[in-house]
């Protein structure tokens, strides 16, 4: 008897946490939905909680603010990770990561959740630091494409890693918000080309 009580004790921590996983789950799902229906209305936590079928205090055990929950439920829709191509040519490297940002972009439920998120960051500075950390991993990966592009003699030696960095993610950001011009695979190859011409 008493290793059977062992052993429904020792189980016990496994189930629990099988079953906030579920709810951390489902507080992301809710998100997202919101987010696709909102048509730019603010998205509250209230509503969060609602849709998902818990208390604020709920999310608020695992998520510091509204801005961090909407992040998390971006990263459910988008990739983890930082696109970090090796093709052996800074022109090369380049040109991926330039179609792999831009193609994320064309995914619909990314892009509302992402302008969502650009216009709530405007009245959530702890959204906006948390942006700003999501959007420097992926500055720096274009940043030491750039590098190594300069250390192989790729590059001049004068070459301005961060001035392309921002002239590569200001076009992005501008056609992205204002959608006047498209964000494909032959923009990815004239942006590539014009950043870093064929030589």
């Amino acid at each position: 008897m008493d290793s059977d009580r062992g052993q429904a004790e020792t189980a016990r921590p496994h189930t629990g946490r099988r079953r906030n996983e579920a709810v951390h789950r489902a507080i992301l799902d809710a998100a997202l939905g919101l987010l696709a229906d909102s048509r730019g209305a603010p998205i509250t936590i209230d509503a969060i909680a609602r849709a998902a079928g818990v208390g604020k205090q709920t999310i608020y055990r695992w998520w510091p603010s509204k801005g961090a929950v909407l992040l998390d439920a971006l990263l459910l829709t988008a990739d983890r990770t930082v696109p970090q191509p090796d093709t052996g040519s800074a022109r090369g490297d380049l040109l991926a990561i330039v179609e792999a940002t831009f193609a994320g972009a064309q995914d619909l439920s990314t892009a509302s959740t992402l302008r969502t998120l650009v216009r709530e960051a405007a009245h959530d500075p702890h959204l906006a630091e948390l942006m700003q950390d999501f959007t420097a991993a992926r500055r720096k990966a274009v940043r030491d494409i750039l590098i190594r592009g300069i250390e192989r003699g790729e590059l001049p030696d004068g070459t301005d890693p961060d001035l392309i960095v921002d002239q590569f993610y200001g076009l992005f950001w501008y056609r992205f918000l204002l959608g006047h011009a498209p964000l494909d695979h032959a923009a990815a190859e004239q942006v590539t080309n014009s950043l870093l011409p064929a030589q």
